[in-house]
C-alpha cells in the first residue's frame, strides 16, 4: 500500500475519531454509530495488510483516551474484532453489502459484548439496553459507509 494510502487510512481514521467523539444530544447520541469501529472494520477487509490489528488496537486507544472508560477496555474490544475481521477478510469483502452489513451487526455485538464484560468486572456496569441500540445503526449505515470508504480510497464499490 502507498503513501498517499496510509494517509487515506489515517485521515478517515480522525474524521471517524471526531464523528464518535463529537457531542450530540443525549436523545441522538444513543444512535449515533460507532463511526471509528465501522473505519477500522472496513479497512481490516479491504486492506488487511496495512492497518491489520495495530490500526484497530491504537485506534480504540485513542477512543479510550477520548472517552474515558477503564484505558485498553476499547483497544482490547477493537484489537479482538480487528483480528476477526483480518482472519475473514476474504469471505467477507466477497459478499453483498447487505450480508456484510450483517456480519458488521455480528462484529459490533462481540465489539460490545466484550465492553459490556469489561464494564461489569471493572465495577461500571451499564444495564441499559439502550447500549445496544448503536449495533443496529452500524450495521444499517455500513453500506453507505463503506461506498464512502471505497469511493476515498480509490476503489469501486
Amino acid at each position: 500500500m502507498s503513501a498517499e494510502s496510509h494517509g487515506r487510512m489515517f485521515l478517515s481514521a480522525l474524521v471517524a475519531l471526531m464523528l464518535t467523539a463529537l457531542p450530540l444530544p443525549p436523545w441522538l447520541d444513543v444512535v449515533r454509530p460507532g463511526f471509528l469501529v465501522l473505519m477500522v472494520l472496513y479497512w481490516s477487509v479491504y486492506a488487511p495488510g496495512t492497518g491489520g490489528i495495530a490500526l484497530g488496537f491504537f485506534a480504540g486507544l485513542a477512543l479510550d483516551v477520548f472517552q474515558g472508560p477503564v484505558l485498553g477496555e476499547h483497544a482490547l474490544a477493537l484489537a479482538l474484532v480487528t483480528y476477526i475481521a483480518v482472519l475473514e477478510h476474504q469471505r467477507i469483502r466477497s459478499k453483498p453489502a447487505i450480508q456484510q452489513a450483517m456480519i458488521v451487526f455480528a462484529a459490533l455485538m462481540v465489539y460490545e459484548v466484550v465492553l459490556f464484560m469489561i464494564d461489569g468486572w471493572t465495577g461500571h456496569p451499564v444495564t441499559s439496553s439502550l447500549r445496544w441500540i448503536h449495533t443496529v445503526t452500524g450495521a444499517l449505515i455500513w453500506p453507505p459507509a463503506a461506498a464512502i470508504l471505497a469511493y476515498s480510497a480509490g476503489r469501486r464499490a
